[in-house]
C-alpha cells in the first residue's frame, strides 16, 4: 500500500480515510437518518484493523455526537489513526446551526472538541466553511496560534476556493484543502487542486462516491424511502432528472468494477485517486459490512482505458 504525505505535515495517509459524517446520526439539519453508535464504532474498528490510518470527523456532525463516538471507538485502540476535524460552523440550544470565524467562538469549538475527542491535541484542525467569508483572516490566524500553542499539530480549510486560500497562506501555511470531489461533482479540479498541487496542499476529498450514488447499491425507491432527516431526500443529485443519469454512471462503474471483483464504490474512490493532485479520499463508513465493501479502495487503481471510459461517459 502506497502512503502520501499531506502536505507540508509529517503525516503519511492512507489512502482512503474514515469519514466520519453520518456517524453523527440523525435529527439535525444535515444528518443521514438514524445510525446505531454500535455499527459506527464497529465500522472504525474494521477498518483500522484493515489498516485505514486516519479518521475525519467535524463539531457539527451530529451536533458533537460523532466526535464522540469517535473517541468511544479509540478508546484503548493500540494502533491509534490520526484524527482531523473541524471549526466554524456552530449552533445554538435549538439546534441551529450559523457560521463563525471569530477568534473567540473557534477557541471555545477547539477546546469543546478536545473535550469530546478525549486527545490532549488535534492531529489537523480545519475551517469547515469559508463563512462569514469577511472574518477568513481572523479564523485563519487563530489556527494558527492553535498550532503555536500546541492545541493543533496541523491546520487546513475544507470548502475554500483558490482566492481564499491565497488570503490565508498571506498569513499562515495551509497543510490541507477538503473538497468535495467525484465523478459527479468534479468541479474543483478546474480551479482548487491545480492550486493545491502548486503550493504543496494536501487535498483529502470528500464525497467520492457522491453521498452513496455511486456505491452501485443505490436505487429510485432506496431514494424514495429515505428517512424525513436524511438531508440527501432534498439534495439536488438525488432528485430528477440527475438521478437516472447518476444511477447509469454508478452501473457503468459497477461493470467496470465487476472486471476486477469490486464494487461500484472502489471504482468511483479509485477515480479520484487518480488525479495527482489529491493525497487521499474521505470515505464514509456506517458499518462494518460497509467497510468490507470499500476496503479495496486502499489498493484498486483504474487503468487509463478506464478512466477513458469514465471520462467519455461523462462527457456524452
Amino acid at each position: 500500500m502506497i502512503r502520501k504525505r499531506l502536505g507540508n505535515s509529517e503525516m503519511d495517509l492512507t489512502p482512503i480515510g474514515v469519514g466520519a459524517w453520518a456517524m453523527g446520526g440523525g435529527g439535525w439539519k444535515f444528518g443521514w437518518g438514524p445510525q446505531d453508535d454500535s455499527e459506527s464504532i464497529a465500522a472504525i474498528h474494521a477498518a483500522l484493523d484493515r489498516g485505514v490510518n486516519w479518521i475525519d470527523t467535524a463539531a457539527i456532525y451530529g451536533l458533537g455526537h460523532s466526535e464522540e463516538t469517535v473517541a468511544r471507538a479509540l478508546d484503548g485502540r493500540s494502533n491509534r489513526p490520526y484524527v482531523f476535524t473541524k471549526c466554524e460552523r456552530v449552533w445554538d440550544d435549538k439546534g441551529e446551526i450559523s457560521g463563525s470565524l471569530k477568534a473567540d467562538s473557534i477557541r471555545r469549538e477547539c477546546e469543546a472538541s478536545l473535550r469530546r475527542l478525549r486527545v490532549d491535541v488535534i492531529d489537523l484542525y480545519q475551517i469547515h466553511w469559508p463563512m462569514p467569508e469577511a472574518d477568513v483572516e481572523e479564523g485563519w490566524s487563530t489556527l494558527a496560534s492553535l498550532k503555536q500553542e500546541g492545541k493543533v499539530r496541523w491546520i487546513g480549510v475544507s470548502n475554500f476556493n483558490a482566492a481564499q486560500m491565497e488570503r490565508c497562506r498571506a498569513i499562515a501555511p495551509i497543510t490541507s484543502l477538503q473538497p468535495p470531489y467525484s465523478a459527479i461533482s468534479p468541479e474543483v479540479a478546474g480551479e482548487q487542486l491545480p492550486y493545491c498541487a502548486q503550493h504543496a496542499i494536501g487535498a483529502i476529498v470528500y464525497s467520492p462516491m457522491k453521498s452513496g450514488l455511486l456505491t452501485g447499491a443505490m436505487t429510485k425507491e432506496r431514494v424514495a424511502n429515505f428517512p424525513a432527516d436524511d438531508f440527501r431526500r432534498n439534495a439536488l443529485n438525488f432528485q430528477e432528472p440527475h438521478l437516472s443519469k447518476n444511477l447509469k454512471l454508478a452501473d457503468l462503474m459497477k461493470a467496470i468494477g465487476a472486471r476486477h471483483g469490486v464494487s461500484a464504490g472502489v471504482v468511483a474512490i479509485a477515480w479520484t485517486l487518480n488525479n495527482p493532485a489529491v493525497t487521499a479520499a474521505i470515505v464514509g463508513m456506517r458499518s462494518a459490512k460497509q467497510v468490507e465493501g470499500v476496503i479495496a479502495g486502499m489498493d484498486f487503481r483504474l487503468s487509463a482505458d478506464e478512466i477513458a471510459e469514465i471520462e467519455g461517459w461523462r462527457a456524452s
